[in-house]
């Protein structure tokens, strides 16, 4: 496989050296290596394929739960498309795309407190996504400004601090905890997956309203995909283990700001349990590329449909 992708001896260099930027450089020289052979290039080559075949821009959504490593795989594939296939990759996030702290304000008043936290189908400004996403992927490129989010406020940052786009891209890929996500079934709302529903969502407005969402405007915007990988975490119980590890390296890196306490980060991901767990069900069958994450968090194994 190495030998049909041009400058394989470069993609080798800019992944270990990304790898090592990002100290992820745990496991064994090999395994990463091998993750590069087996996972990696095969998921850039299909992308070029599919980029060569389709003579537009790309879509591809990259899912999977809090901390399976969105962020990092996409890095690495965007420094592969560019190496090894010359392909203009940009990336962003459904989580940039969260409302404003002041609207979410809004919503919470107006239809459930819950809503004041982002995450779920709902606290994202999908008008704006929508908007985004059509001018990057038109024939008629028109320069986009993508807005950034910071967690550590909670809020949206500054125009100034916007990624902006001002040539029309080969590659654009869509990450998100929820990206590719399906509603579920009414009557399978009923019943309360946690303390968090049980005791403020009784009377199922905002699981209802998440629900809602997704049939409707998340539906659009998903619909715009070429392609979505999905990485499949071995179960939801990972899930708080691996978003608090994210907690605190965030603590870290950006200097003092506010973060979550381990209480915080078990409250904040009972938002996410009901539709993490929908997909882990239901995804698998609907997307062309499935990576599984074993328990130690390493990759386990790839599918590619």
């Amino acid at each position: 496989m190495n030998s049909k992708i041009s400058n394989y001896k470069k993609i080798k260099i800019k992944y270990l050296e990304f790898i090592k930027s990002q100290e992820i450089l745990s496991e064994p020289f090999r395994d990463k290596i091998k993750q590069l052979n087996e996972y990696y290039l095969p998921i850039s080559e299909k992308i070029n394929k599919d980029y060569i075949k389709n003579k537009k821009t790309m879509l591809i959504g990259l899912t999977g739960g809090q901390g399976s490593g969105k962020s990092t795989i996409s890095q690495i594939i965007k420094i592969i498309l560019k190496e090894g296939f010359n392909l203009k990759t940009i990336i962003f996030s459904i989580d940039d795309f969260y409302k404003t702290l002041k609207e979410r304000k809004q919503m919470s008043k107006k239809i459930s407190p819950l809503f004041l936290t982002r995450g779920v189908p709902g606290t994202h400004d999908t008008n704006l996504l929508m908007k985004c996403i059509k001018n990057l992927t038109h024939k008629k490129f028109k320069k986009t400004s993508i807005p950034k989010f910071d967690k550590s406020i909670d809020d949206r940052m500054p125009k100034k601090n916007w990624q902006y786009i001002t040539k029309k891209p080969n590659v654009i890929i869509f990450e998100g905890w929820c990206v590719g996500a399906t509603p579920q079934r009414q009557k399978d709302l009923f019943v309360p997956l946690n303390i968090l529903e049980k005791e403020e969502d009784k009377k199922r407005i905002w699981r209802n309203r998440v629900n809602k969402e997704l049939k409707n405007k998340y539906k659009k915007i998903f619909k715009l995909i070429d392609s979505i990988i999905f990485l499949r975490v071995p179960s939801f119980k990972y899930i708080f283990k691996w978003r608090l590890l994210q907690e605190r390296k965030l603590a870290l890196s950006t200097k003092g700001k506010k973060t979550m306490n381990e209480q915080q980060v078990k409250k904040f991901i009972m938002f996410y349990e009901r539709l993490t767990k929908h997909m882990l069900k239901s995804l698998i069958h609907k997307v062309k590329i499935v990576i599984k994450i074993d328990k130690k968090h390493r990759l386990n194994s790839i599918k590619i449909y």
